[in-house]
C-alpha cells in the first residue's frame, strides 16, 4: 500500500530505475524534481517549467512516464512529503507516545532508532563494494589538503572528520565560517587539493552551490548523498550513495557514520605506503 511516508522513495526508486531510459530532456526535469522536492511542492506547473528550463508539457511526459495520470498526481508525492517533514517535533513525539505502551516509551525510542541504524548499516554493507570505497580512499589520500563541507543534519559527518583528521596530521579545513567567507576559503582550494562534501534531500543550496564552485575550479570532490540524480553526482570524482532509515520521521546517520569513521584510517594508512 502507497501511503505519504513510502510515496516519495516509490517516486525517488521509480526516477533511479528509469534513469537509463529517460530522454534528455526529461532526464534533466527528473533530476530537478529531486533535488528541489520543497519547490516542486509548492509551485505552480509553470513556474516549475521555468525554474527546470523544460516546457511544461516536459512535465506532464515525465509524469506519465513514471505512471502518474498526470503532473498534479506526481506533485502531490512532494506536497505530502512537505506536509510530513512540516510536522513539528512535538507532533513527531506524540505520534511516538501513542504507539508505546504505558511505561514503555523510553524503551520503544531507544529500540526504535536501534533498528533504523541497524537497518541503514546492514543496507550499507549490502550496497556499498570495496572497490567503490578505496576510489574514495584514493582521491583523499592523494590531496594536499581536504576541504570539509557539510550542512545541517550532514554537520556531524564533517565535524567528525575534521576531529579525525586532526588526530591522525592529516590536513583538513571545515568549509562553514561564521563569518559568511565559504567562498572565499573554498577558492583557495587548488588542484592537488580535495573536497568531501555530504548533501543529502532536500540538498542545501549552499553545499550544491559550493560544490559547483571547487568543481569549476578543477577540485576533485568527494561526496555521501543518497541518489545518483543528486545534484553532487555528476560533480564528483568518486562518491557513495547511502540510504538512511528513520524513525517516527527522525532520520538516522548511522550508515553516514560508518562511512566517515573508516575513511580517515583508511586513508592514514593508504599515504603510510605511498611514502
Amino acid at each position: 500500500m502507497v501511503t505519504f511516508e513510502n510515496s516519495f522513495e516509490i517516486l525517488k526508486s521509480r526516477i533511479v530505475g528509469a534513469q537509463d531510459t529517460l530522454p534528455k530532456r526529461l532526464a534533466e526535469a527528473a533530476a530537478y524534481v529531486l533535488a528541489n522536492p520543497d519547490e516542486i511542492a509548492l509551485g505552480t506547473t509553470a513556474s516549475i517549467a521555468k525554474a527546470a528550463q523544460v516546457q511544461p508539457s516536459t512535465l506532464v511526459r515525465l509524469a506519465h512516464h513514471l505512471g502518474y495520470e498526470g503532473f498534479s498526481d506526481l506533485q502531490q508525492v512532494f506536497r505530502e512529503r512537505l506536509m510530513a517533514r512540516a510536522s513539528s517535533y512535538e507532533e513527531r513525539l506524540s505520534r511516538l507516545e501513542a504507539k508505546a505502551s504505558p511505561g514503555t516509551f523510553d524503551g520503544t525510542v531507544m529500540h526504535g532508532f536501534i533498528d533504523a541504524a541497524r537497518n541503514s548499516v546492514d543496507r550499507l554493507a549490502a550496497q556499498v563494494s570495496d572497490a567503490e570505497f578505496a576510489r574514495l580512499v584514493t582521491v583523499l589520500a592523494r590531496a594536499r589538503t581536504i576541504y570539509l563541507i557539510a550542512r545541517r543534519r550532514s554537520y556531524p559527518l564533517a565535524a567528525h572528520l575534521a576531529y579525525a583528521f586532526g588526530k591522525l596530521g592529516i590536513r583538513a579545513i571545515m568549509v562553514g565560517s561564521t563569518n559568511g567567507i565559504d567562498e572565499e576559503i573554498a577558492d583557495m582550494a587548488q588542484a592537488d587539493d580535495a573536497a568531501f562534501i555530504c548533501s543529502f534531500a532536500p540538498y542545501a543550496s549552499d553545499t550544491v552551490d559550493l560544490a559547483m564552485r571547487l568543481h569549476d575550479g578543477g577540485v576533485p570532490i568527494v561526496a555521501l548523498t543518497d541518489s545518483p540524480l543528486s545534484p553532487l553526482a555528476p560533480l564528483s570524482k568518486a562518491w557513495l550513495e547511502i540510504s538512511e532509515n528513520d524513525y517516527a520521521g527522525f532520520r538516522s546517520i548511522a550508515a553516514s557514520m560508518a562511512i566517515v569513521s573508516a575513511l580517515p584510517v583508511a586513508i592514514a594508512e593508504r599515504r603510510r605506503h605511498m611514502q
